[in-house]
């Protein structure tokens, strides 16, 4: 029904506005107190989040959430807030909406179910509602969510319904409380409070006489001032920007100078209201509620009109631990005396009380958030809003002592942030350590293994499977020749081992590589470790298997490409002298984070370049290693500096014999016999043949050799067999 519609003519419009807000309050009433039937639309909503969903569960638990599933698959939660949170809105009654949630903690739909809110009855279209509540889709349970502009800026920022500014506060609370309260519930998210300090007591024994000046120099009272200025820079990129601006010679004027305390501690309450306002006080709370006092003065009123016409603060309102707690006029005194010595003057003093149903924790960091709002059109306006952050002096408290759990979790909390991440990769760390303890066994016993060619192969092929499936695949570690660069630049800037200690898989292997290269060189790492190097080598093993033809380029020609990656090197490490990004960027040159990290779910033409390499590596074996990689560049500058040459020749090796260097499937040992431990990628194949008396040619002459100038055995007599002649008679 429209407004200029309405019958009796000559009356006012607030009139009619009353009777239908009154009507609405009264049928409500009635209907208030039967079940609560949507026509399906809670299915509906489950039906167009998750289209493939195929079963709903009866609510279950304390919050009677319900599993959405398709098949045994849970797709998500759904809940409504009525059976969570009990927050009343503008009207004085509660709003209920439903939300989903995905297995993840992620809100993937806030919905109004019922509401009202005789602004949305009578003047604002349902659907702005909605298309508020539509907002809230891909926000964390755990995240903070403000309505309107904010300084905090890991806050998430929604913005208002025009005229609605208490509702949309409201609505915010409901959705982002039961949000977290069902999220933890479900171990979806972590439980911030409950990884909080345990809840502490305030000390009521605890008094000594203070001035004002003493109670804001201990933080027993903290304060927010806000300049003009400093509020005009916050709606800047807004609709509101440049509306009421202050002018030239009035931005560093005060907007507001807010102040505010816990009054429940003696040593805060009796010196700020003196004995007798402070025992009246302390009798009307209840157990679990909380005194706060809030003072200011300025421009600026953080009462605002909103508690007037619809019971709540719509300036002011407090957050801890993500929850919201809004205040009424039923939880609001105005304070007229103080007695603080050398206490200021204020325009505004108040007293809201925190009620127990809140589980408001004194002894807990909180903020104290002023929501200013300008106006943009004639009932439209934008938010934006400004913390005063408190934290209760530790002498006012009592702590219980702390449990072994608690104890344990300061010591976590207190310990460096990468000893935390090597606690939580301990199963990834124990299974690598074991893998290189038994590549160390490989390389130490080599002599051994290689005379066992058959052995060798199937161990080398499982650990080149167990280097790219977890390694690579699973723990992430392939190592990058960006990590060569930010190693080089730490050294001569500011070297931190914390910086390198963060990954502990990579932290592992270069420690190992750097540790190989000394003894064996850079083979060890590239032809065992690397996961892009161990994928190339096992696809170009099966195609070999399946006969595919294999290419090799000239001695002389292979040897020249052999730069560069040499080059590829020296051009990166000097554009990371220039920027670290661009040389991050064009690193690219590098398939790893394609074909390793990423496991090739990336842009079409990073996949497209690592899958070319890869189709390449069919025909020839390793070509990225062998030319182009500067990763295997950098490891091989300093295998100049290994201290044994552990791969053993003859000096038949080159001379006349050519066996191992027409074998050796990266070419890295040279015609005259001798292998280049630059380019060598320890597969030991050489080594298989050297020690193989069927295969090695030096060997097989030297047998053969031994068996022509071995002399005739000697027989003895008894083993002489007698020769009978026969004669033809």
């Amino acid at each position: 029904m429209r407004a200029s519609k309405l019958p009796m003519p000559g009356v006012p419009r607030s009139f009619h506005y009353g009777l239908i807000i009154l009507l609405c309050l009264v049928f409500d009433g009635f209907f208030g107190l039967q079940a609560k039937d949507y026509g399906g639309l809670e299915q509906q909503r489950v039906e167009t989040i998750f289209p493939g969903s195929d079963g709903l569960s009866e609510p279950d638990g304390e919050f009677k959430v319900r599993t959405i599933r398709t098949g045994k698959d849970v797709l998500g939660y759904v809940f409504q807030s009525q059976n969570v949170v009990d927050i009343p809105a503008y009207s004085g009654k509660p709003i209920n909406m439903q939300v989903i949630l995905d297995t993840h903690g992620v809100i993937q739909d806030a919905y109004v179910l019922e509401h009202h809110e005789p602004i949305l009855l009578i003047g604002i279209p349902v659907e702005k509602l909605h298309a508020f509540d539509a907002k809230y889709k891909g926000v964390k349970a755990d995240r903070r969510v403000v309505v309107g502009r904010s300084s905090d800026l890991e806050a998430v920022t929604v913005d208002g319904i025009s005229g609605a500014t208490v509702t949309v506060m409201v609505v915010n609370e409901i959705i982002m409380r039961a949000a977290q309260k069902v999220a933890v519930s479900l171990k979806l998210i972590e439980d911030r409070a409950g990884a909080a300090q345990k809840p502490a007591t305030v000390r009521q024994d605890f008094y000594e006489p203070a001035t004002w000046e003493q109670l804001t120099g201990n933080g027993a009272v903290r304060r927010l001032n806000l300049t003009r200025g400093q509020v005009d820079a916050a709606f800047k990129g807004t609709e509101a920007e440049g509306i009421d601006n202050a002018a030239a010679d009035q931005v560093d004027d005060t907007f507001i100078e807010l102040y505010t305390a816990d009054l429940n501690p003696p040593a805060i309450g009796r010196n700020l209201l003196g004995d007798n306002q402070y025992r009246f006080l302390m009798q009307d709370l209840k157990p679990g509620e909380q005194a706060i006092a809030v003072l200011g003065r300025g421009l600026f009123s953080y009462k605002g009109s909103g508690y007037v016409r619809g019971g709540i603060f719509d300036r002011v309102q407090l957050r801890q631990f993500g929850n919201v707690i809004s205040f009424r006029d039923v939880d609001h005194q105005r304070l007229s005396d103080v007695f603080a010595k050398g206490m200021p003057e204020f325009d505004e003093m108040s007293i809201f009380i925190v009620r127990e149903a809140a589980r408001f924790d004194p002894g807990s960091p909180w903020s104290l958030e002023l929501l200013v709002r300008r106006q943009t059109g004639a009932v439209s306006g934008v938010f934006s809003s400004f913390e005063l952050p408190y934290q209760m002096p530790e002498q006012y408290l009592l702590r219980p002592p702390p449990t072994a759990e608690e104890l344990a979790a300061i010591e976590v909390a207190n310990r460096p942030t990468w000893v935390n991440i090597w606690y939580q990769k301990a199963f990834q760390i124990g299974v690598l350590c074991t893998a290189l303890a038994v590549l160390m066994v490989i390389l130490f016993l080599q002599d051994t293994f290689t005379k066992y060619p058959r052995f060798l192969h199937w161990l080398r092929r499982v650990y080149l499977v167990f280097t790219v499936v977890f390694i690579g695949w699973y723990a992430l570690g392939q190592i990058s020749v960006v990590n060569v660069l930010t190693f080089v630049h730490a050294l001569f800037e500011n070297f931190r081992w914390e910086l390198f200690l963060t990954d502990p898989i990579i932290f592992i292997l270069w420690t190992f590589t750097a540790a190989s290269i000394l003894l064996w060189g850079r083979g060890v790492f590239c032809g065992w470790l690397c996961p892009f190097g161990a994928l190339q080598e096992l696809i170009n093993e099966a195609a070999r298997k399946l006969k595919i033809p294999q290419y090799e380029l000239p001695f002389a020609v292979h040897e020249r490409l052999w730069a560069i990656k040499y080059i590829i090197l020296l051009l990166l490490f000097g554009i990371s002298l220039e920027s670290m990004t661009a040389a991050e960027q064009f690193a690219e040159v590098e398939p790893f984070k394609t074909a390793i990290t990423l496991k090739f779910d990336r842009q079409w033409w990073f996949v497209a370049y690592a899958v070319a390499l890869l189709v390449i590596n069919i025909f020839t074996r390793k070509v990225y290693c062998r030319y182009v990689c500067p990763l295997g560049a950098a490891l091989a500058i300093p295998t100049k500096l290994r201290l044994f040459d552990w791969l053993k020749r003859r000096k038949e090796c080159g001379t006349p014999c050519q066996l191992c260097a027409k074998e050796c499937e990266i070419q890295a040992i040279h015609p005259d016999g001798h292998i280049n431990a630059n380019e060598c990628h320890y597969c030991l194949d050489c080594q298989m043949t050297y020690h193989n008396e069927n295969k090695c040619p030096p060997l097989v002459i030297k047998n053969k050799r031994k068996t022509r100038s071995k002399p005739a055995p000697v027989l003895d007599r008894e083993e002489l067999i007698p020769v009978v002649q026969v004669f033809e008679p």
